[in-house]
C-alpha cells in the first residue's frame, strides 16, 4: 500500500487539540488515513453493533437514519443495527448492503421522553448480557433523529469512545451542563470535568459498554429512589461515568453536529447531524397549552410544560 509518509515535525493539524491529557486521540478530519485503518481493521474481522430507539413519533426518523447509515456508516464492514421500537409495523423496508443486518426489537413506550431516554441504558445493558456479547465485538448507541452526510469509518473503533458535544466544546468546564446538585449520583463537583460528551453517540467494546450502561442505570435508579432526576438525564450520568473512566478515544464535534449551530472553520466536515424537529408542531402544541392555561387555572406547572418543549433537546413525544 502506498501512502504519504508521516513526519513527526509536520503535524497534520495545528488548529485543534489532537490528544487528550490522558493520551487518548481526538478524531478530526485530516488526522487519519482511512485506507490504512481499513486494511488493519479487515484483518480482525470484527462485527459492530448499533443500538437505536424509535419510540412514538420518532418512527418517522427511521428511514432517514437507516438510509444514511447504510451509505456512510462503516461502509464495507459488518454492522448489526438493533432498532428498538413500539411500532414494528411502521418500520419501512430498506435495502441494506449485504454486510449490514437489521434487527427489529419491540419495546414498550413511556409517557415521558425523559423515561425513554434514561431506560435506554438498562435495555442496552440487558441485551448485552443476554446475547449481544456473543454477536458483536463493538457496540455504539446512537440517536435515531440524526442523518449521516460523510463517511464514518473505523476511525471510531476503540475500547471506550465518547463524542464531544457540538454545543459545549469551547465552554470552560464550569459553564458546561454537568449535573451540579450533590444529591444526584450524576453530580460532578465544580472545578472538575474534561469535555462535555453527547449521549447521542457513544460506544466501545461490548464489555466496556456493558460496564458503562450498567453503572449509569444504577445511578439513574438510585436517583429515582431519592426523588431526583439529573439535569440532562442519561447524558448527565454518561458524563459522570466518562469523567472517572476516561474514554480511550474521543470523537470531535464533526461526529455529532447540531444544525442550529453555525459551523466554524475547525469543523471541516459534518459527518453526522441532528435532524431539525417539526417546529410548527411544537408551536401548535404551545398554543394549545396556552389555551388550557386560560381555560383552567393559573398553574406554574403549565408554564414549565410550555418551556419544556423548547428545551435544548426539543423532544416532542406526546
Amino acid at each position: 500500500m502506498s501512502y504519504p509518509q508521516p513526519f513527526v515535525d509536520k503535524p497534520q493539524r495545528t488548529d485543534v487539540l489532537l490528544v487528550s491529557p490522558w493520551l487518548a486521540p481526538i478524531v478530526w478530519e485530516g488526522t487519519f488515513n482511512r485506507d490504512i485503518l481499513n486494511a488493519q481493521y479487515r484483518q480482525k474481522n470484527f462485527v459492530v453493533g448499533v443500538a437505536t430507539f424509535a419510540v412514538k413519533k420518532y418512527v418517522r426518523f427511521i428511514e432517514g437514519f437507516l438510509g444514511s447509515a447504510n451509505k456512510f456508516f462503516l461502509s464495507g464492514h459488518r454492522v448489526n443495527f438493533y432498532l428498538f421500537t413500539d411500532h414494528p409495523e411502521k418500520v419501512p423496508s430498506i435495502n441494506l448492503a449485504p454486510e449490514k443486518r437489521l434487527f427489529i426489537i419491540p419495546v414498550q413506550n413511556y409517557s415521558r421522553w425523559q423515561d425513554i431516554s434514561m431506560n435506554r441504558m438498562d435495555i442496552i445493558s440487558n441485551h448485552i448480557h443476554s446475547h449481544w456479547r456473543y454477536e458483536v465485538d463493538y457496540l455504539y448507541s446512537m440517536d435515531i433523529d440524526v442523518q449521516m452526510f460523510e463517511h464514518i469509518g473505523v476511525e471510531i473503533i476503540d475500547t471506550l469512545v465518547g463524542t464531544i458535544s457540538s454545543w459545549q466544546y469551547t465552554k470552560p468546564r464550569d459553564s458546561n451542563s454537568y449535573e451540579r446538585h450533590p444529591e444526584s449520583r450524576a453530580a460532578i463537583p465544580h472545578g472538575e470535568g474534561d469535555f462535555y460528551y453527547a449521549a447521542s453517540f457513544y460506544g466501545g467494546s461490548v464489555s466496556e459498554v456493558y460496564k458503562l450502561t450498567t453503572a449509569c442505570f444504577k445511578g439513574v435508579t438510585e436517583d429515582r429512589a431519592n426523588g431526583i432526576e439529573a439535569k440532562w438525564h442519561e447524558e448527565s450520568h454518561l458524563n459522570k461515568y466518562l469523567l472517572y473512566h476516561k474514554p480511550t478515544r474521543l470523537l470531535s464535534p464533526e461526529y455529532y453536529w447540531d444544525e442550529e449551530l453555525i459551523r466554524p472553520r475547525i469543523i471541516r466536515v459534518k459527518r453526522l447531524s441532528s435532524v431539525r424537529k417539526d417546529l410548527q408542531e411544537l408551536e401548535r402544541l404551545t398554543l394549545l397549552l396556552g389555551g388550557l392555561r386560560e381555560l383552567l387555572v393559573p398553574c406554574s406547572s403549565l408554564d414549565s410544560l410550555v418551556s419544556f418543549f423548547f428545551c435544548r433537546e426539543a423532544k416532542c413525544v406526546l
